[in-house]
This record gives C-alpha cells, structure tokens and sequence, in this order.
C-alpha cells in the first residue's frame, strides 16, 4: 500500500487547486514544493503587481478563489483557501528523483528520503529554467532577470529587453523612479495581455517610457547596451538592465522521469492526454509545464485532473466555448475530435494538446462550398487558414481564374500576405467541401515567435508556394521540396545591397516582407528601372545565364526575402523541361523589358525621387501632375467637403520632381506606423486597404508624431455649415473647403483628435479629391501599379 494516493509536485497556481479539490475530496495527498514559502510563481511577482485573471471568457473552476488583484492580495487568497482546505503540505522539500514501481511511483527527495504514491502529478512550471542573454558582456554585474521590488530603484537609467507580460511589467513599474527604456525585436505586443498592452501603449504616448522597435541585443559594454537595429548599430546608455525573455521547460529532471518530449527543440513541451496524463500510466502534468501558463488555466487543471483521477470526467473548462465554434460552423465534429484534427496539421503539429486548445478558442472554424471564395484578391491579411478537409484553388494569373495551383489537407495558406503587410496577392476559392481552420493574426505572429518549428513550416511552403505561383504550378511537390532545402531565409535593412551589378553570385531572391528597387549604373550615376514589393522574385536572370548580375538591387524599406541556390534550381529545370520552357520565355521578356529600361534614364530619376518619399512602404499615395494641376483647389475643398470641413490634404505641401508632385496626404503604409501606440485602439486597417481612425480617439496626438510624412493632423470639429443656397444668395458663411481662418479656427468647438485620408471609405465613386479634379492631375494609385504604368510608357 503506497503512503499517498496522490502525490503533488509544485505549489504554484496548478499545483494548489490541485492539492486543494484533492483535500476536499478526501483524497490522501501530500504537496511538495521546494521554497520556504507556497506559490514562488506568484512570490516572486515584483511587489505590488497586479495580477490579471485571463481569459476572462473562460469559466473558473478551483476551490481557491481568484480575481484581478494585486500580488499580495492574491498571496493571501490562497494561503487562506489552502489552509481552509487543510491541505498537506511539506515546503522546503526538494524532490530528486520520479520513478515508477510495479504498482506505484517512489518519490524521492533531498536527503535520501523516499515515499510512495498511487499517482503523481507535475505541476513544477518553468520559472525555475530563466532564459538568459548569451551575446557578448552578458556577464557584467548590471544585467539581471528578476525584478523583486521596483521601488528599490531611484533615478537611474534602466533597460527592459522582452515585451512579455513580465517585461511590459517590469518597465511600467520602473517608470515612476527611473528614466526606461524598453526594447522590442518587433513593433508590437503579441504575447502580452490586452491590459498590459493598453498600460504600456499609454505610457509610451506620454513620454514616460522609451519603445526602441525592430532592435535585437548585440552587446553589452560597461555602462552601454549595443543594440543590432534596422537602421545600424545604436547604443544606448544604461545603469541597470533587466532581461524577461521568458523561461525553458526543466527538460533534464522531467525525462529523468521518463517522460519523452516530442522534439530537440528546447521549446518543446511534454505530450500529455486531454485529462493531462502522461506517456507514463498514472503521471499527470500540468500546469505551465504543460504549456499552458494563464493563472486562470492553471487553476482549473488542477481542479479537473483530480476529478479525472476519481473517475468523473468532466469536460474541460473550454470545451463548451470550442464546441460553439463547431456549432456555428455547422459540422459533426466533438471538441477531441477537432483537436486531433488540427494537431495533425503540419503547421501545429509541434504544440501539444493543450496548446492546440487554447489556439481554438480564438480560431475559428468554416465550412465552405465549392465556388466559395476564402480569400479576395487585393484584401488585407489578418489570418492564416489551414485545410482540414478538402481543396481550394489559388490563382496566381488574375486575368485567368481557370488557371490554379490546387491545395489540399492538411496544406495552410494565407501566411505570405500577414508575413508581408500587404495586400492578398492572389484570390482563393474552394475546389471542392472544404472545412478551413482560420487562425487570428495576434495567434500566429506570437507562434512565430515563440516557436521555432511554426517558422520553419512557413519557411518552407513559403519557397514551394513561390515556385509554384511563379514557375511551376503543375510540378510536384516533393520534386519542388528538393529546392525548397537550399533556401535561407535573409533580413536587408533599408538601403541595404541585396544583389551587385558585376557581381559573380546567382541566387534568387523571393520578397517575403518589404520591398527592393533596381538600378544600372549609366554615366557615373545608379539609374533606377524598377520598383519590386513582397510577393514578387528578383536575381534570375545571372542564375539562368549563368553571368555576372546585371543590376543592382536595393532594400527600399526593412525587407525579409528566401534566397534560393542557384545550382538546386538549375538542377530542377533539367529535371522538368516544360519548366525549363517555362523560365526561359520568362527570361527573354525581363531582357527585353531590361533593354528598354535602360534607355528610360528620366524614369529611373522618378522612381528613385518616389522612394525617397517612402512610396516603397506605401499600398495607395496621391500624386498631382503638375502640368495638367490648374491651382484651383477643388480637391482639397471636396476633402474638406467630405470629411465634416476639415481637410485632410494640402496641396502645395510636399515635394516634387519634374512635373511629378507628391502632396502631403496619407500613403496607407503597409505596416502603418500610426497604428503602433494608440492607447484606445481607434486607428484600423480596412480590407480594401484604408487606413482610418475612429471615433474613438482621445487626441493623445501619438499617431501625429509616430508618421514619417507628416499627413495626420490634430484639429478640433468645424461648425456646421449654412446651405449652399444661403452662401449663393446672401454670403453667409465660408463656402466650400476648409475655413482656416482665425475667426474660422476660434469657431471650433471640442476637443482636438487626429484626422487624415482614408480614401474616403465607404463613399461611392472613391477619394473626392480625385472626383473633383477637373483636369485629371489628381490620382491616387497602388504603387505597384503606377511603376507599371510607367514601364509600359517605356515600351
């Protein structure tokens, strides 16, 4: 007979609601945990945090109560409810060693001291595993991982890396005795809280915390943080530097235990059944450990595995929250059975069952017809699909919808476009009954991030998916993933050299994110032919020649392309000789294309004055020729017209090259800058494209001085105006357009927001200031399009 019937490893939230439903069930139980104190998670919180109770949607099921209060408040809670429960507890006990007997686990610990249980269960988390820096300096003195009260610093300077929960934390905390900085390899927030966001978005609008985005750790130095950004090196002054970058699973003691990860990758997490049991028969993990770590999770796992253990198997807290979207979706599916089926899928099959369930509740789940159309050319990404069942269609030719590159389970697609930031570049519609998973967009950029296996999926049908839409539609995939092996995913920051005229390399380039220009040398000077955004492939040209490069190719913006070996590809062109057909008429219309170019010197000026104006990160510009513009201000009067009698556009402001006259006016950039720190949310991207603002707006004036070029303005509401029959008979008020008048300004009532172009969404007929131009100087045009347009005038 064992000593226990259950033994609990771990005092944390998981852990606890274990040890307490067990008590209450009248289980014999022992808890062990390792500190002098219960929760170390929690105990080493920095004092006085407030601790949120995420997902709220999820219902809570523990015998310790729990709700969004502070750290020590929740300390307290459960000390309480532990001790109401009379739960048994050994603290300061270190367990070594987990191994299974013939009919029950012996539990070592420090000592030499051993006892026995019927079951055992792991609730140890990962707090115990810190990541930690490994660049160079990252054993100075000033660099630390834990913050255990914020108020013990006063007047320093002090650097946060990590945009985690633990990190956006820490800097907020700081913040009220210290000058911070906080550092981000991306431009927003995906794994933290939508409350910690709001918190850290507002303080980074007031000035009281410094957001350095796009920026990865190089170095540190005494006294200096060396910083690898998109625009160079920088380096950044700095007392004390405090890293959150997150935490590792305590792999070696776990498979001590016998149990087996699913992977190398050291962010795998161990298997565990929908009633969190283990490889081993009777072991059970949960908890962070079993990749789950909200409190709220945490907490019902340890609640429900008791009841498993007793035989009652309720259902998960989630599942009924799953099982509506299978309801919605109109499908026979149970919850398990959705959640087998999406872990079979290739791009999730690295996550365990608990991770899949926490993606469901924010995915959704879509029957489609054949004919259906999933994805619409030209719309703004904000998911990735997978395919459960059944086929769609991708038509890489828009003028030839007959014409497919055909997907099928348990293939995904959709990734490109929310890799990228721009526009969908090809329709998708279902070939045959197809049953989608669609992924959110905040889900898949913090996967990945966080792990690696999701990136190396997308890396890879990535390079298939290219070849295919660009070259071989009808080659197979398995002779296409010979290729797809070479290829490497490589980062340019702007004006970096991807490829060097006279160069004797030959790889080819596919543009995941950004854009490139290409430019020859004539006369001393780099002429510019050619502007190329993401979804679009450059360098084939030297690799099919087997020449010296051509041209010289530049990144206009921070630009991710896949560069692919030249002698792979050549190597699947003998293999498939219609391919090989293929690519040489493709070949011989680039060189004839190039031979124009090249005689088009002025053009290559207008493209080269429309990058400097960041026309190589915008999705829709305005531009004004200025031979055909008569002065007569009828577009900025039908903006101010059309936007309640403020206009969003100045006409004379902005600069202008020959005739060409680019006016100050929203691009609707393809990673909008004005997006990043707005406290209330109100700034959204539309599927057509229009970057606009809402109502609500709180005039914090951020998105003014996050815009590079100047378009968004803060300005407070016009008056209304009289009809236009009292302005034509009696002179009675301004007229059209804008009233900038003192008198007309001092008219204005309420107070300041931030106004700019948005295309005038929703108005029949499209941008007023181009419907009222009566020369057609005014245009507004898809940069893609417009160099187009004008290599086709080069012809």
């Amino acid at each position: 007979m064992s000593d226990f019937q259950v033994a609990i490893i771990g005092s944390g939230p998981a852990g606890m609601s274990a040890a307490a439903r067990a008590a209450k069930d009248g289980l014999s139980h022992i808890l062990f945990e390792r500190t002098p104190h219960l929760n170390d998670t929690i105990f080493k919180y920095q004092k006085k945090k407030h601790v949120m109770a995420t997902p709220e949607i999820l219902p809570l099921r523990s015998d310790l109560e729990f709700k969004e209060e502070s750290r020590e408040e929740v300390i307290e809670a459960w000390t309480r409810g532990v001790e109401e429960a009379k739960v048994n507890i050994r603290l300061s006990t270190e367990v070594t060693a987990i191994v299974r007997d013939s009919d029950h686990f012996v539990v070592s610990l420090a000592g030499n001291e051993k006892i026995t249980a019927d079951f055992v269960i792991l609730a140890i988390g990962v707090q115990g595993n810190l990541n930690k820096l490994t660049i160079p300096g990252s054993d100075l003195p000033f660099l630390q991982y834990q913050l255990d009260d914020p108020d013990e610093y006063k007047g320093e300077e002090i650097v946060v890396i990590g945009v985690g929960d633990a990190g956006l934390e820490n800097a907020l905390a700081l913040a009220a005795n210290n000058v911070v900085t906080i550092i981000n390899t991306g431009v927003d927030f995906p794994r933290a809280k939508a409350g910690n966001v709001a918190l850290i978005q507002g303080a980074i609008n007031r000035g009281e915390i410094q957001h350095v985005t796009n920026a990865r750790p190089k170095q540190i130095e005494p006294g200096y943080l060396v910083l690898d950004t998109r625009d160079g090196e920088a380096r950044i002054k700095c007392d004390r530097i405090i890293a959150r970058i997150g935490a590792m699973p305590p792999r070696k003691f776990v498979e001590s235990c016998g149990i087996v990860f699913p992977s190398d990758s050291p962010t795998a997490f161990p298997q565990v059944s929908e009633i969190y049991e283990s490889q081993i028969p009777g072991l059970y993990i949960i908890g962070a450990l079993a990749g789950y770590p909200l409190i709220r999770h945490c907490l019902n796992q340890g609640y429900e595995v008791i009841e498993y253990l007793l035989g009652n198997h309720i259902p998960p807290a989630d599942e009924p929250l799953i099982q509506a979207k299978i309801d919605r979706a109109q499908i026979k599916l149970s919850v398990s059975e959705l959640v087998a089926a999406v872990r079979a899928l290739p791009l999730f099959t690295s996550l365990t069952t608990l991770q899949i369930r926490e993606i469901l509740i924010h995915a959704e789940v879509h029957r489609k017809k054949p004919g259906e159309v999933v994805i619409e050319r030209g719309e703004y990404a904000n998911s990735v699909f997978s395919i459960l069942e059944g086929e769609v269609g991708l038509q890489p030719d828009p003028d030839n919808p007959q014409e497919m590159v055909r997907l099928g389970a348990p293939q995904f697609f959709g990734e490109l476009a929310l890799l990228s930031g721009r526009r969908r570049t090809r329709t998708i519609v279902a070939i045959a009954p197809s049953l989608l998973l669609e992924v959110d967009r905040n889900t898949m950029v913090r996967l990945v991030r966080s792990v690696p296996e999701i990136r190396q999926v997308i890396d890879g049908a990535a390079i298939i998916r290219y070849l295919k839409v660009f070259f071989a539609s009808d080659v197979d995939d398995a002779v296409l993933a010979e290729v797809a092996r070479t290829a490497t995913v490589v980062e340019f920051k702007p004006n970096d050299t991807l490829i060097e005229e006279g160069a004797h390399d030959d790889s080819v380039y596919f543009i995941r994110s950004g854009s490139v220009t290409i430019s020859n040398r004539i006369g001393g000077k780099d002429i510019v032919s050619a502007y190329i955004p993401a979804g679009n492939y450059v360098g084939e040209m030297a690799m099919l020649l087997q020449a010296p490069r051509n041209a010289t190719v530049k990144a206009t913006v921070a630009t991710e392309t896949i560069r692919i070996d030249s002698a792979a590809f050549r190597a699947l062109l003998e293999r498939v000789p219609d391919l090989h057909r293929q690519v040489e008429e493709k070949l011989q219309e680039r060189l004839i294309q190039q031979e124009r170019l090249r005689l088009t010197q002025q053009r290559g000026d207008v493209i080269d004055f429309l990058m400097k104006q960041g026309i190589g990160e915008a999705t829709d510009v305005l531009l004004i020729d200025e031979s055909l513009c008569v002065r007569c201000d009828n577009c900025e009067k039908a903006c101010a017209e059309t936007h309640h009698g403020v206009s969003r556009l100045d006409r004379e402001a902005g600069p202008t090259y020959a005739s060409l006259h680019v006016p100050t006016s929203c691009r609707h950039c393809e990673d909008p800058h004005c997006m990043k720190d707005c406290p209330p949310d109100a700034i959204h991207r539309a599927p057509n494209g229009e970057v606009f603002i809402e109502d609500t707006c709180i005039g914090c004036g951020n998105c003014e001085r996050n815009c590079p070029y100047g378009v968004i303005q803060m300005a407070a509401l016009a008056p209304k105006k009289p009809s236009l029959f009292n302005w034509l008979l009696w002179g009675a008020g301004h007229g059209p357009g804008e009233d900038r008048s003192p008198e007309g300004l001092a008219r204005r009532t309420g107070a300041k927001h931030a106004v700019k172009c948005d295309m005038c969404k929703g108005i029949a007929g499209g941008p007023a200031c181009v419907r009222a131009c009566p020369t057609g100087a005014a245009i507004r045009v898809d940069p893609e399009r417009f160099m187009n347009v004008m290599r086709e005038a080069a012809q």
